[in-house]
This record gives C-alpha cells, sequence and structure tokens, in this order.
C-alpha cells in the first residue's frame, strides 16, 4: 500500500470517527449536557478555558497557547492559521473553539463536515473584546457563572490601571516591531492589536500611514522618530539579541535605539488580548511611564 492510500485511509477513520462522536454529542446536547472533549486553538482561548477551570476538558492545543504552562504538556495541533483536519480529529473532539483568524477555511470545513462542532469566537483588540471572548467561551462551556466572574475580575482590574495610566503626563512614541532580520523590519500600522496595546499603555503608534503589519523602509523608521521601540522576545531571539536589533535599518538612529529604550516582552501577553491583558497594560505602562504609581 502506497503512502497516499494509506494517508487516505487515515484521514478516512479519523472521519468517522469524529462523525460518531458528534452523534454522541448531540444526544448529550439535547440532554443538557455540555461538551466534555474540547480542543482550544488559539493563546487567548486556551488562557480562558484554564481561568474558567474546565482545563480538565482540553484533549488538545495549538502552538500559540504557552499560557499557562500546563497548556504546553497537552497534544499540539500546530499554528492556528496553518491547521490540518487530520491530526485535528484523531484527538476526537466533540467541540473546537478557535479565535477568528485561525484557518484555512478549508481545514475548518472539513472539520465541520466531520460532524465537530467548531465555534470560531471574536477576537477585538480591545477590554470590550476581551469581556466578549470570556463570555462566548463561558457560554460554550455552560459555565455562565464562572464567565461572568472571570469577566467581572478582568473589567475591575482593567478599570483601575486605566485610571492610573490617564494620570500619565506624557505619551511617548512607540514603535511595535513583528519581525526583524530578513529584509526589512515588520512593524505595526493602524488598527493592530500593538497598536491598541501600546494606546491603552498611554502611547502612542507613529506609524499611521498604512493599516495591519508591513515592511519598514530605513527612511520611514528614521521619520517616525520613536521613543521607544517595543518588540517580544521571540523577536529578539531571532535578531541575535537587543544590540543587533537597534543596527537594523530603520531602528538605528532612532531616538529609541540611541537611548537604549527597547521594551521585550512576552507575545501572548502583549498582543493576545485574554484575562492577562489589565496585566500586559499595567507591564508596558511601568516602561513607558517610569514613576507613574500603576498600583499591582
Amino acid at each position: 500500500m502506497d503512502k497516499e492510500t494509506e494517508d487516505m485511509l487515515s484521514l478516512s477513520r479519523c472521519l468517522l470517527l469524529a462523525t460518531g462522536l458528534a452523534l454522541a454529542t448531540t444526544q448529550l446536547s439535547l440532554a443538557g449536557e455540555p461538551a466534555r472533549r474540547l480542543l482550544s486553538i488559539g493563546g487567548s482561548v486556551t488562557e480562558i478555558v484554564f481561568a474558567l477551570g474546565a482545563e480538565d476538558r482540553l484533549v488538545g492545543v495549538d502552538s500559540t497557547s504557552f499560557h499557562p504552562r500546563e497548556a504546553l504538556e497537552l497534544p499540539n495541533v500546530g499554528y492556528l492559521r496553518q491547521l490540518s483536519a487530520e491530526p485535528v480529529l484523531a484527538l476526537a473532539p466533540d467541540l473546537i473553539i478557535v479565535e477568528a483568524d485561525a484557518g484555512p477555511p478549508a481545514a475548518l470545513d472539513q472539520l465541520r463536515d466531520a460532524g465537530v462542532t467548531v465555534l470560531s469566537v471574536s477576537d477585538d483588540p480591545s477590554i470590550a473584546g476581551v469581556l466578549s471572548k470570556i463570555e462566548q467561551v463561558a457560554a460554550a462551556l455552560g459555565l455562565e457563572d464562572r464567565g461572568a466572574e472571570l469577566a467581572r475580575q478582568v473589567s475591575d482590574s482593567h478599570r483601575q490601571v486605566s485610571a492610573q495610566v490617564a494620570r500619565a503626563e506624557t505619551h511617548p512614541r512607540v514603535m511595535f516591531v513583528l519581525s526583524a532580520g530578513k529584509g526589512a523590519p515588520l512593524v505595526a500600522g493602524r488598527g493592530t492589536s500593538a497598536t491598541a496595546i501600546i494606546e491603552m499603555a498611554g502611547g502612542v503608534n507613529p506609524i499611521d500611514g498604512f493599516p495591519d503589519y508591513r515592511p519598514m523602509t530605513p527612511e520611514a523608521g528614521v521619520n517616525a522618530q520613536p521613543d521607544v521601540i517595543l518588540v517580544t522576545h521571540r523577536t529578539v531571539n531571532l535578531v541575535g539579541g537587543v544590540d543587533k536589533l537597534k543596527d537594523l535599518p530603520g531602528l538605528g538612529g532612532t531616538p529609541a535605539a540611541e537611548n537604549g529604550a527597547i521594551v521585550v516582552m512576552d507575545g501572548l501577553l502583549l498582543l493576545g488580548f485574554g484575562p492577562r491583558t489589565p496585566d500586559a497594560v499595567r507591564m508596558l505602562a511601568a516602561h513607558l511611564h517610569p514613576g507613574l504609581d500603576l498600583g499591582e
């Protein structure tokens, strides 16, 4: 038997298993029972599941699920934007909760065609978006009361840090570099999660000439005159350290590079927009506004 035939038979077995499980899930749903075999796709979704105390239902996660550390011990089905139906179905989930940008669409359609419930939650980079995401995940798991309590805690924490940030007298220009090292640095423009978290922490993104993330020319970087360069640990590691980052075209010669104002943070914490977003705001604001009392 050749490999292609073996792969097709393996996928067929997974599809049959998932279809049978989906029928059983439908019967449970009619009886009022929540799904018990959950697959979480997206770091923020996984964080919410753990924060709701429903981690015992998880049968797998994706490669962006870094927090909490216990999530790393679960079976991993790969990157959320490059999913394949076979490894997902092999875990026999009865519910898959995905972030809005998960895909490709063909893979998600294949999972639905196999009879598995796939719930896509909204991913708006705002505190309202975080609260909505918590509500959606909690409702899907039948944990509305826990979800309401978690949302209240996150909302209260965000309200406190926002009041503290509002007292800041300056608004530093903060450039977020998503990736660097191969070609021009990729930086955040309008409408990105990076811009949202920068603004929530009392900063301003000087890159406003385009939406999303785009390569930046050396001239554009210098003209932006950032006071602070914000990056993730992953980007710094790929570049080879902070010193090499400061010398990249478009970053070298900026006030941020010359003053060593490089802020390095965990990517999921910074950009995930999950239950820890108020913590991310507080941590970033502490770098942008030294001396400002931000509480704990």
